[in-house]
């Protein structure tokens, strides 16, 4: 029997992590379903800022970058959340410049471990950053070559002497579909080849645990799921094994063996402080740390189970719609979001907007309904689906206000 509200809102009372929503800033009115394109503001955030904008910047000045740690921060935060939500031991994870950027560095970094292998692969429904930071690094590398598989699938096949290096999504950010991690990755190391794994639609979603699964090198982001904010720094993860002889390609004066002696010549830096760039975003990563303070209260295997939970839920409650649910069923293929496919989407998601229900849309025609556990009820999950259900009997959807769009769509 489909659970009723009143149901739902008691399930939420005995929930252990309820009492984490009151960490978020959420406006009233809203339900917030599109935390895993922009994660909501933590209380926090503001008073943490201020702190580092007032204190740290106004009153400390230059003298900061010693007496308030801001040097050693990336490397400082990349082992908290490694050790919190990635399955990484210390030394392998720093926070620094953007999931682009860093995905330059990784990847640059291990086609040089795999020298006279000249297949990058790449999958072809990846999200576009990862297809173009592909394609722009095998121009820098004479004899590489872009091979688009067009699943995951497909991997076995393309898995040859020739692969050096493949860059799987963990989740798919259309479908929200999730990958063996584990098991792809030894796929992959049986094949001679590294992987290298893109977490932004996982961090903060559901438990990784990278050492455990054998994984090379990973890059995410920290604005999603991890709600460090619009544009927050990302993070790179790069094994242990491979620091010694990883190479990256941008070798800025922040990855140097001993930047203040300001040498000519570059020498990279011992670990993983050698993938870092330029000058850290000191305000950036204030936010972030704002953040994982509030992820550290929370059981990553409680936040995975309430995610498996919420989605079902959505699930269940819309399986009765005129749309077509693309993500998968089964738990152990699926991340924290819902895709419905429909022909109008966009308007359909216009229109729940209009009613207080965010979400977001993905062309051509899907509807993406991100579920975040820290601050998203059962009760609002309920409420979002009777919304959608409303939107779609009324047809008020086809007013042409909702077929104008933006810039972000």
């Amino acid at each position: 029997m489909t659970p009723t509200r009143e149901q739902c809102a008691a399930r939420d009372a005995a929930d252990p992590l309820h009492a984490l929503r009151a960490e978020f800033d959420l406006p009233s009115g809203v339900l917030y379903l599109d935390g895993n394109s922009l994660g909501a503001l933590p209380r926090r955030t503001p008073g943490h800022l201020a702190k580092v904008v007032e204190g740290e910047w106004g009153a400390g000045l230059i003298r900061s970058w010693n007496d308030a740690g801001w040097f050693h921060q990336p490397g400082r935060l990349g082992d908290r959340l490694g050790a919190h939500l990635l399955g990484a031991a210390p030394g392998q994870v720093v926070v620094c410049d953007s999931t682009s950027v860093n995905l330059f560095k990784v990847l640059g970094a291990a086609l040089r471990l795999r020298p006279g292998r000249p297949a990058l692969l790449v999958e072809r429904h990846a999200f576009p950053t990862d297809l173009y930071i592909a394609d722009g690094l095998s121009g820098l590398h004479p004899g590489t070559r872009p091979v688009l598989l067009d699943s995951a699938a497909q991997l076995d096949a393309a898995l040859d002497s020739e692969a050096a290096v493949v860059l799987l999504s963990h989740v798919d950010y259309r479908t929200g579909e999730l990958l063996d991690m584990a098991a792809v990755t030894e796929r992959i190391h049986a094949a001679g080849a590294l992987a290298v794994w893109d977490l932004c639609h996982t961090a903060g979603a559901l438990p990784i645990h990278l050492d455990a699964a054998g994984v090379d090198f990973a890059v995410g982001c920290g604005y999603k799921y991890l709600n460090g904010g619009p544009g927050a720094p990302a993070f790179l993860y790069a094994a242990a094994r491979h620091q010694a002889d990883a190479r990256q390609p941008l070798t800025g004066w922040f990855g140097h063996a001993r930047q203040f002696d300001f040498e000519p010549g570059y020498r990279p830096a011992e670990g993983v402080t050698r993938f870092l760039t330029g000058t850290p975003p000191i305000l950036g990563l204030a936010a972030l740390e704002a953040a994982l303070e509030v992820w550290e209260l929370a059981d990553p295997a409680a936040v995975r189970l309430k995610s498996l939970e919420l989605t079902d839920l959505f699930l269940e409650l819309t399986a009765d719609l005129d749309v077509e649910p693309v993500t998968p069923r089964e738990p152990a293929r699926r991340g924290s979001q819902v895709a419905l496919r429909h022909p109008d989407g966009h308007a359909v998601v216009q229109a729940l907007i209009a009613r207080g229900v965010i979400g977001d849309f993905r062309a051509p025609d899907l509807m993406r309904f991100g579920f975040t556990p820290l601050y998203l009820s059962r009760a609002d999950v309920h409420d979002a689906a009777t919304a959608l259900r409303e939107v779609l009997a009324s047809g008020e959807w086809r007013a042409e206000r909702f077929a104008r769009r933006g810039d972000v769509t």
